[in-house]
């Protein structure tokens, strides 16, 4: 990806990776607070080169566009960019601090139906109406939300519904999400959800085809050791954490994949407002002094884990087993 980079520095035996993040969204901006990951993890880098000497430390600074769409970190893991590294370390703006935030594995299905165009008014038995099966798909995967776990989520949209009213649509379209923490579950729901769709095709006569995207990210797996040691020192810059159920989340993303390979951290972070992100409001709180204040309190977090790794290798022996341990 053009965009990407790697940035290196030191030669020791540990190698620790700082990942960062710089997506906008259409239309809104920084509405998810990149310009705050990447420069935290920026932060966090040079501060633990500061701190440290060359034959310390191999730190490793990831740019990793493309995470709001197309999951760049996974383009990345299958070019090799995780071999050789120890743990990997970044923090996502958010409401409030939170140290192990549950974060969904996600897949994307988009759907397509052909039917059979007609005059709506006129002839509509000689039609077959593409439109009527994705609606009852639509409606299906509504009904199934009822009865699937609470660590799990269902949602999408019709993006193509046909082109005028008095013609039988002969052709519509629709992107889905299925998101769990349980990848197995997740898989599961998967086939549950295109049975859903398969039953638009039976009941109508149109024809179905669809593709899970291959940019499916996987639930982000914390490292509990890690974790704890970048919460001991965000709180000595003054972060106060909140904890948090399981099974409440507030979205996916694809340091899930980097974190089932190496043992990974992605805590939150508040930034004094009170917008949820994705929205205008987020955006402009992003931008704020408060939000710059709380990006220095935890870059500098993220360089004094890195310290403590160094000066205490007992942790990472700890994290690597508990990653290994599942």
């Amino acid at each position: 990806m053009e965009t990407a980079f790697r940035a290196e520095w030191g030669s020791g035996p540990l190698t620790v990776a700082y990942f960062c993040e710089y997506d906008a969204l259409p239309e809104i901006g920084h509405a998810c607070g990149h310009n705050l990951i990447a420069t935290c993890a920026a932060g966090g880098a040079i501060g633990l080169k500061a701190a440290a000497e060359p034959d310390q430390v191999r730190i490793v600074v990831f740019g990793s566009p493309a995470e709001e769409s197309g999951s760049g970190k996974v383009r990345m893991i299958d070019e090799g960019c995780l071999e050789g590294v120890d743990v990997a370390l970044m923090a996502h703006p958010s409401l409030l601090d939170i140290d192990t935030p549950a974060m969904y594995g996600v897949s994307r299905l988009d759907v397509e139906y052909s039917g059979r165009a007609a005059h709506a008014s006129a002839s509509p038995e000689a039609g077959i109406n593409a439109l009527d099966a994705l609606v009852i798909a639509y409606q299906a995967t509504a009904q199934l939300r009822q009865h699937i776990r609470r660590d799990a989520r269902i949602h999408g949209i019709i993006t193509d519904g046909g082109a005028a009213p008095n013609v039988v649509p002969d052709h519509t379209a629709g992107k889905f999400y299925v998101r769990a923490l349980d990848p197995g579950y997740l898989e599961d729901l998967k086939v549950r959800v295109l049975k859903c769709f398969e039953a638009g095709a039976l009941a109508t006569g149109a024809t179905l085809s669809y593709s899970w995207a291959d940019d499916a990210c996987d639930p982000v797996r914390h490292n509990r050791v890690l974790a704890g040691v970048y919460r001991n020192n965000a709180e000595r810059f003054g972060r106060v954490f909140i904890d948090r159920a399981r099974d409440v989340s507030g979205g996916s993303t694809d340091m899930g994949n980097v974190s089932q390979l190496v043992p990974s951290i992605h805590p939150m972070f508040g930034m004094g407002g009170k917008a949820m992100n994705h929205t205008h409001g987020f955006t402009a709180e992003a931008a704020a002094p408060a939000a710059q204040e709380s990006m220095l309190q935890v870059a500098q977090a993220l360089a004094m884990t890195g310290v403590d790794l160094i000066h205490r290798p007992e942790l990472v022996e700890q994290a690597v087993e508990e990653f290994r341990a599942g």
